[in-house]
């Protein structure tokens, strides 16, 4: 398997099978919107998402035997 470098790289070779006119306004506009994609998908990536921090959360102890474990 091929490693792609950039998401063109990757579009572009996802594509090629399929054997389009690179200069049709279509396949032009498939490209744009595909690299949209990508760049919306690295922005949501580069948000820095919530920490949670588990030390603080109360342990829990399940009786295993009291809620039909069978042991």
């Amino acid at each position: 398997m091929t490693k792609h470098q950039s998401p063109r790289e990757i579009i572009e070779s996802c594509l090629k099978p399929l054997g389009l006119n690179e200069q049709s306004p279509a396949t032009q506009e498939a490209m744009r919107r595909l690299l949209d994609v990508f760049a919306s998908q690295r922005h949501f990536n580069e948000v820095d998402a919530p920490q949670v921090d588990l030390s603080k959360v109360p342990v829990i102890v399940i009786n295993e035997l009291a809620h039909g474990y069978d042991a």
